[in-house]
């Protein structure tokens, strides 16, 4: 049997200001400003859509509650992870740039510590996306956690920062410093490319 190439399209619309959540099972994933907006792939060419599903997906399997907040006013991954994480029920959030670094974080550490970093947004894979999102729910939800491990490569940060400067300064110019963050709406469709 063949199988055809498919795509995710992804649509999210910005609603009313983010407030605190009360159910215990929630993990926030703060996207950063141009995230699936004026950006729309990693540092690597992955599409949001797919990032973005991979973690809620993670989530969901483990039971816990997705929530979906775009962070205006930084794009800083420590802050944004940790307002995801002090606007989640469960005091577990996710901070995720359009570049594709990742942080998991806890409403009660400090701003610049975490439970888990993924720095070197290049050798984030789908894959470890969802392991991402199935660690937070687990955090969320009080169970026992294995980090997820983490592919390190001293050649990326020379080969990458660059470029990864580049597109921080691009999410960069659509910070609002006086804009609260707004949850999110999002819908995914899988679309097939064709059937070889």
């Amino acid at each position: 049997m063949a199988v055809g190439m498919f795509s995710i399209d992804m649509n999210m619309k910005d609603l009313e200001k983010a407030k605190k959540g009360t159910n215990p099972q929630e993990v926030v994933i703060a996207v950063s400003p141009a995230f699936g907006k004026e950006m729309s792939k990693t540092i690597i060419k992955e599409e949001h859509a797919k990032v973005l599903r991979e973690i809620i997906s993670g989530i969901e399997e483990q039971g816990g509650i997705p929530r979906v907040i775009r962070s205006y006013h930084t794009a800083d991954l420590a802050f944004m992870g940790h307002e995801a994480a002090k606007l989640s029920g469960s005091g577990i959030g996710i901070g995720l740039q359009s570049r594709g670094t990742t942080v998991i974080h806890q409403k009660d550490l400090d701003p610049l510590s975490n439970l888990e970093l993924f720095p070197q947004s290049p050798l984030i894979t789908l894959e470890t996306y969802r392991a991402i999102g199935r660690n937070a729910a687990l955090y969320a939800l009080g169970e026992s956690v294995d980090p997820v491990p983490v592919v390190n490569d001293q050649m990326a940060r020379p080969r990458y920062q660059a470029i990864a400067a580049i597109l921080y300064l691009k999410e960069a110019q659509y910070v609002m410093r006086n804009h609260k963050s707004v949850d999110v709406e999002y819908s995914f469709a899988i679309k097939e490319e064709g059937i070889g």
